[in-house]
Order: C-alpha cells, then structure tokens, then sequence
C-alpha cells in the first residue's frame, strides 16, 4: 500500500538503478537530503549552499521529486544563538531564492537532542516557523519530525495546527525509541486524522526502526493513515 519512499544523501547513491528501480516498483520519490547537510550553522560559504541546491534540484529533476531536506547543524561553541542564527538566514534566503527559481521546496527539519542528535541548533517549530517567516519564500518550508518535536517539545497537534501552512513535509516514528507507531507515547491514528484534517497534500515518511518483522511494521503503519 506504499506509494513513495525517500532517502538521505544522494551523492552516495547509483542514481540511474535507484531511478530504474523506483519505476519498476511504481513508486514515486517523497524527498533526499540537500547537501551539504549539517552545515547552516558552520562556515560553509553560501555559494556552496547554492551551488547544493542547484545540483539536489538536478536531481530532483532526474528522480521526479520537488521535496529537498534540509539541516541545520550543530551549535557553535562560544558563539551567541542570534550571531549563529543570522549566519544561518542569509543561507537560507540564498537557498530558497535557489531553489524557487528551480522549482524546488527546501524543507527545513528541526531535531531533538536529548536522544539523537546532541548539540543540534534548530530544536522547535517556533524557532524554524521564524526562520521560514523572515526568508518569506514558497521555496522553504519546514520539515515536521513528530517523533523528533515529541522528544523535544510534545505539543504535537497543537504545533502541528499551529504551523501547518508552513509544513512541507512530515516524518513520523514511535517515541521513545524511534520504533513502531504502535505502542509508544504517540497515538498516530489521531495524528494522521488531524494532519487529514488540515488538508495536507504532501508525504509523510515512515522514519523510523521496526521492530520485529520489517512488513508488519509497514504494514500496521498503513493500516493506521487508512483507519484515521
């Protein structure tokens, strides 16, 4: 009952197979990484930001997909938020100019670091949801990782109410754990309900680690979105 699947990096990947294969399978590309990842935050030139988009948004092209994922990075040590938080907008203002003239989505995903991802720099909706306001272009979103904001913040219909016309794509995994959506802290039959609710015409990617048999898992997942 899947449709779409997605990926991390791409610069790793056999790009002509995956594409062949994802046809044979007749299955659509949700999203992939932009890269460089993780690197908003450092000293990465913009031209290279750009220069990332443009080649991710080839590639888009290549696999049939307007969906890029985007990372921040890490805090830097010694340096104020608001210092790194300007490094990091004129980034993003380059790169959604980039990607609006190609067509392309950037979506921005907020991680927790109490589990995964320690000393990552975009933790909240509200801190992304402020980024994507002041760059103020169709070409950034926000990536909505329920699992990584029940971590961080719960509140997960509220913000996802809150900021829904800023999302562009949906992750989803059982918390804690990042295991099945059946038997953790979430209850996913009412999340995919109210995400139905709003209207959201975009993917959401089952990101997360089965548990038992691989199948099963993927299949309750659907069994979930379609019983919503």
């Amino acid at each position: 009952g899947l449709r779409a699947f997605e990926f991390w990096n791409y610069s790793d990947k056999d790009l002509p197979a995956l594409r062949a294969a994802a046809q044979a399978g007749g299955l659509a590309v949700a999203a992939f990484v932009c890269e460089p990842g993780f690197a908003l935050t450092g000293p990465t030139p913009v031209d290279e930001h750009v220069a990332g988009v443009q080649r991710a948004a080839e590639v888009g092209r290549l696999l049939g997909t307007k969906t890029l994922i985007v990372t921040a990075g890490n805090a830097v040590p010694g340096e104020t938020y608001e210092i790194t938080r300007r490094r990091v907008l004129r980034k993003l203002k380059a790169m959604a100019a980039a990607a609006e003239q190609e067509g392309m989505a950037l979506c921005l995903e907020p991680l927790n670091v109490h589990d995964d991802h320690p000393g990552y720099w975009l933790t909240t909706m509200a801190q992304a949801a402020d980024l994507i306001d002041e760059v103020d272009s169709p070409g950034l979103k926000i990536l909505y990782d329920i699992y990584h904001q029940q971590i961080t913040e719960g509140s997960i219909l509220a913000n996802l109410r809150k900021y829904a016309a800023r999302i562009g794509h949906i992750h989803v995994a059982g918390a804690p754990g990042r295991g099945n959506l059946v038997g953790g802290d979430l209850d996913y039959r009412t999340i995919f309900a109210a995400i139905d609710a709003l209207g959201y015409g975009g993917y959401v990617g089952l990101e997360f680690r089965p548990t038992g048999d691989t199948a099963d898992a993927l299949a309750e997942a659907v069994m979930l979105a379609r019983t919503a």
